[in-house]
């Protein structure tokens, strides 16, 4: 049987309502922005950009990107839907109407109301805003048509980008130095803008003044994901393969060599891989597997390949594999630095970072209180170990604990609280997580997890949990884990475990796991295989 694959938009893979999206951008392009379905309290404070801002303003905050080339200019969107800038307004990037700088937050009123799922900047600055309805609103630097709008003239305000897209809906954008890329919901590439070295993928490297479809070899695929580097451009299709065009000097193509690409070429040294997510920086890329696995390219003076040299790489080369497995990626074409996230939250960073100082903020101190015999008032005995925890903390955070330390609850005036129910990897998990929003369990103990969340009605503790289950997926467990969404009745995450069965379909079937689950959800899982067309030549 052939290998397949296939790609959900990024859109559907990075930052879901159980996943807080990233407060604050500088170092990364911010990528597609979700709406929250709780209030969270966003941490802005420690740009000094924020630093006049009162407490309620700060409060209202949802999602913030700053940007500009010293990082002057914010963009912030509240709970409300409404859009906010403020800064030093190079270029009319702020898009308030005028050229004024502004240290006091102006409200956008055409965008505001509008739910924003897309954010993107270039070099000039220019700014590309995709809305849920799928309109495209572009504004700022426009010395090479990056706009899109067929003219050269800067954009003092958000201006809808209709020109070819008529009839569109815009899911992602991305931006290059001064170049310009929009993704359809169909899957359609559009771009436009500066293409000194092909980066808009025309056959040329005539500038285009308005957005145009990028095909050749990408006319009859489904691209699900798209970033820009400096002046290069890459495409993830829905099978997992990658196209790169544009600028190659130092090998950010990942084609083996460096030669410019005026067309879309596909990245062979990816081949047999199902990639997921890709992203680039000034000059170099990262992409990142279903099965966690993390490959880089491309220049390498600050070493920000991680490859433990400064070497450029004209082809992916594998980095990372002696850490857990990565889920989330992040770069910017505007500089050097490269960060991944694991399954268990840590965050690395390399290229050209900074340090940062020693200073704890609230959530850094709470999380390092969390079973801490010195300060802690209440043991949970769970398998005969301890969990030292505080009272306040539970009360505050959880909607259980509160009624269980009222007066007429036995638990109230108890030291040690014995805990039978739960194993006690699975009740500490939940008793950190109370402390740091985070989880730290392998996907098959983030099952037993699942079950305490649906006891204690913690929906988002739930969400969270079925997206560690699929972040950990894997040829060996994936049959396991979709016998387990049956069990526990998740839908959405039982028909990601059966896609990605479906995807390594000769793998999973020559695990112990397939041949261990009963017969009836082995017949159903190879009936429903064969009507998706899994076993074809």
């Amino acid at each position: 049987m052939e290998r397949s694959c296939s790609v959900k938009s990024r859109d559907s893979i990075t930052h879901q309502d159980h996943e807080p999206a990233p407060p604050y951008s500088r170092g990364h392009t911010p990528p597609p922005l979700q709406r929250r379905s709780r209030r969270t309290m966003v941490d802005v404070t420690k740009w000094p950009l924020f630093s006049l801002m009162e407490g309620e303003e700060l409060s209202s905050i949802r999602q913030a990107c700053v940007f500009g080339t010293s990082a002057n200019e914010v963009i912030y969107f509240t709970h409300n839907d409404d859009v906010y800038v403020f800064g030093l307004n190079c270029s009319n990037c702020l898009g308030t109407g005028d050229s004024q700088s502004t240290i006091l937050p102006k409200k956008l009123d055409f965008l505001s109301g509008r739910k924003v799922v897309s954010l993107s900047y270039g070099s000039g600055p220019h700014i590309l805003l995709a809305t849920e309805e799928g309109e495209l609103f572009a504004w700022g630097h426009n010395g090479y048509s990056q706009l899109g709008n067929g003219t050269t003239n800067q954009g003092v305000a958000p201006v809808l980008v209709s020109a070819s897209l008529l009839n569109k809906r815009v899911t992602e954008v991305a931006c290059g130095s001064h170049h310009s890329l929009a993704l359809t919901n169909t899957g359609e590439v559009y771009a436009w803008g500066y293409n000194n070295c092909g980066q808009v993928g025309s056959g040329s490297t005539a500038n285009q003044p308005t957005p145009r479809r990028v095909s050749n070899c990408l006319q009859n695929k489904v691209v699900v994901s798209i970033t820009c580097g400096q002046t290069s451009s890459l495409a993830v299709v829905e099978n997992g393969e990658v196209y790169g065009w544009g600028y190659n000097g130092n090998g950010q193509l990942g084609l083996g060599n460096n030669g410019n690409q005026l067309t879309p070429c596909r990245l062979v040294g990816l081949q047999g891989l199902c990639v997921l997510q890709i992203v680039s920086g000034y000059a170099h890329s990262l992409a990142l597997t279903d099965e966690g696995l993390l490959y880089a390219w491309g220049t390498n003076t600050y070493g920000q390949l991680g490859t433990g040299n400064k070497s450029n790489q004209l082809s992916p080369v594998q980095i990372m594999a002696e850490k857990e497995r990565i889920v989330e990626i992040a770069a910017c074409h505007s500089t050097h630095t490269s960060a991944a996230k694991t399954q268990s939250g840590q965050v690395y960073m390399w290229g050209q970072c900074r340090e940062h100082d020693d200073f704890l903020t609230v959530s850094q101190s709470l999380k390092k209180e969390f079973d801490s015999p010195e300060t802690a008032d209440l043991k949970f005995s769970v398998d005969g170990k301890y969990i030292n925890v505080h009272k306040a903390v539970l009360k505050i955070r959880c909607e259980h604990f509160r009624s269980m330390f009222q007066s007429h609850w036995n638990e109230d005036m108890k030291e040690v609280i014995e805990i039978d129910q739960f194993t006690y990897p699975v009740y500490r998990s939940f008793l950190e997580f109370l402390y740091t929003d985070n989880i730290d369990l392998p996907p098959e103990d983030a099952i037993g997890l699942l079950d305490l969340a649906t006891s204690y009605c913690e929906n988002r503790l739930k969400r969270l949990c079925q997206h560690i289950i699929k972040r950990g997926i894997t040829i060996e467990n994936a049959f396991s884990l979709l016998a387990a969404a049956v069990r526990y009745d998740a839908e959405d995450l039982e028909e990601f475990c059966f896609k990605f069965c479906v995807n390594h379909l000769t793998e999973v079937t020559q695990t112990a796991a397939f041949w261990q689950i009963e017969g009836n959800l082995l017949k159903e899982f190879i009936s429903r295989a064969s009507r998706c067309g899994a076993f074809k030549n």
